[in-house]
């Protein structure tokens, strides 16, 4: 007996050693953390419950036979975050550099399985080069295996990817599959085939920063979500962003004590709205006065800047803001801000999230590279995924909901429940200058003609009174007045029921 235990103990012993000190030793000197300290900053303190601690690779070839480490290069398990149920892998880049072995990919398999069966999210930390090349077909295959559970699980639990490492060819598809991709600056990379591969095939010349560091992918290819200084802030916020989220599909919003009244008055919001139409304002300044303690979680805050989403509390309870950014291209929606908001609206109705839309949308943004670049597909995205959501939706226009994007932004025409103007709304097809130029074009040789016009159509269609007239527009509301008046709306919406007509799945304009 005391001979297995102290081969047990040796065992784990490897095991946590992971590649050696000098691997661990050059893991540090990037400044990255190792699986297991990524682990215990990521969990609560000893709630870890590892799996498979003892799992080698079957490989034979190449004179792999002579070089197994227990745990195959990946921690696997499951644990608690602010006592909250989750399942966990960390990539072990100490151990053949991470690369993914048929043994390492039925590890992550299991704990995945697993969490679909009793309702948990699953975060991944990648720090992988990639397939095992000395595997071959196996290690193909163990990939196409977690692809797969990342489908079946998808609306199912919450996915979340953190790339803390490289992360290319065949592995960068799992991360994209999943709800949300966090990276780190400097340290983290992702892309299908690496700068010497882009070189040797296109001529061009690009560093891994450049083709798919953290940056290039929170700005320019909407790829990951947030890019993080370090290991240490990455983790810290994945702990802040997974409070917001329910466990599962089967759960509602999480709640948690609030210490701020919904009869909060914000009188500043008053004059937040100027009174020169064109004239822009910071959508954030309302959303972080309307919120809980002002606590916004914004996603993906530098890619599409021109819509903001992200995830806020009520009364303690989640909700997901999508809302209209006036300060950038005056919160026109194109094809960008179409497809972040249209993906961010189909999470939440995903997991039970109710849905708050701030709308100051002066229309789509015109130009031939955003038709080119295929507008009314992308612009279809959105709007379906309004339609098709069956979670709560309370709306407010702030001021400007002009033609299509008017229906887009949750309109009481796609099941919105509950639809707010403030008194500074307006809400038409055009504006009133647009509109007289093409209603009244005789008349555009006389300028008094075309301003008494301009005017009369702004009396009749600047202001929220024609949709209150229609039923469109629930009630006008004095801005002081929004926190309370949503918290009241979402509250009655609590127990909504609605459900679409069966079908096998959707068909969204992809």
């Amino acid at each position: 007996m005391q001979d297995i235990i102290q081969q047990l103990e040796e065992k784990r012993r490897q095991a946590r050693l992971g590649g050696g000190e000098k691997r661990i030793a050059a893991q540090h000197a990037k400044g990255k953390l190792t699986a297991r300290e990524r682990l215990e900053l990521l969990l609560d303190p000893g709630s870890f419950e590892e799996w498979d601690m003892f799992v080698e690779h079957g490989c034979t070839d190449f004179g792999m036979a002579d070089q197994k480490i227990p745990g195959d290069g990946v921690v696997t398990g499951y644990g608690t975050i602010n006592g909250r149920l989750v399942f966990v892998f960390s990539q072990d880049f100490t151990v053949f550099g991470g690369a993914l072995s048929d043994a390492h990919a039925r590890k992550i398999c299991k704990i995945m399985d697993k969490a679909v069966q009793v309702g948990a999210p699953v975060i991944g930390l990648n720090d992988s080069g990639g397939a095992r090349i000395q595997e071959g077909v196996d290690s193909l295959a163990g990939y196409a295996e977690v692809f797969q559970r990342n489908v079946l699980a998808s609306g199912v639990v919450p996915q979340i990817s953190v790339i803390m490492g490289p992360c290319a060819g065949g592995a960068v598809y799992s991360p994209a599959m999943t709800d949300f991709i966090f990276m780190v600056k400097d340290s983290s990379y992702m892309f299908v085939t690496g700068p010497d591969v882009v070189k040797t095939v296109t001529q061009e010349v690009v560093t891994q920063e450049q083709l798919g560091g953290a940056i290039t992918h929170t700005t320019r290819s909407s790829v990951a979500d947030l890019a993080l200084e370090n290991d240490v802030e990455a983790l810290a916020e994945v702990r802040r962003f997974f409070d917001f989220l329910p466990l599962s599909n089967r759960e509602k919003p999480p709640v948690r004590q609030s210490f701020d009244q919904p009869t909060r008055v914000e009188w500043s919001l008053d004059t937040l709205v100027p009174a020169n139409p064109n004239k822009p304002y910071d959508m954030h300044e309302l959303i972080t006065k309307v919120v809980d303690e002002g606590d916004f979680f914004e996603v993906q805050p530098f890619f599409a800047r021109n819509i903001l989403t992200g995830f806020a509390r009520m009364e303690g309870a989640s909700v997901g803001i999508i809302a209209n950014q006036p300060m950038v291209l005056a919160g026109c929606l194109d094809i960008d801000s179409s497809r972040k908001a249209a993906r961010f609206v189909r999470f939440c109705d995903c997991f039970n999230i109710p849905l708050i839309t701030l709308v100051d949308v002066p229309g789509f943004l015109p130009g031939t590279a955003q038709e080119y670049g295929g507008i009314i597909k992308h612009g279809a995205k959105l709007l379906y995924a309004y339609a098709e959501a069956t979670v709560p939706k309370v709306t407010l226009i702030t001021r400007k909901a002009y033609g299509g994007a008017y229906d887009v932004m949750s309109s009481k025409h796609l099941r919105g429940d509950i639809n707010f103007a403030w008194p500074t709304a307006e809400i038409a097809v055009m504006g009133p200058k647009g509109a007289v130029e093409i209603i009244f074009r005789a008349e555009l040789a006389d300028q008094a003609a075309i301003e008494a016009r301009t005017e009369e159509y702004r009396a009749k269609f600047a202001n929220p009174f024609v949709a209150g007239h229609r039923g469109f527009i629930d009630d006008v509301i004095m801005p002081h007045g929004t926190r309370l008046r949503l918290c009241r709306a979402l509250s009655m919406l609590r127990d909504k029921k609605l459900e679409n007509p069966w079908k096998k799945h959707d068909n969204i304009p992809l």
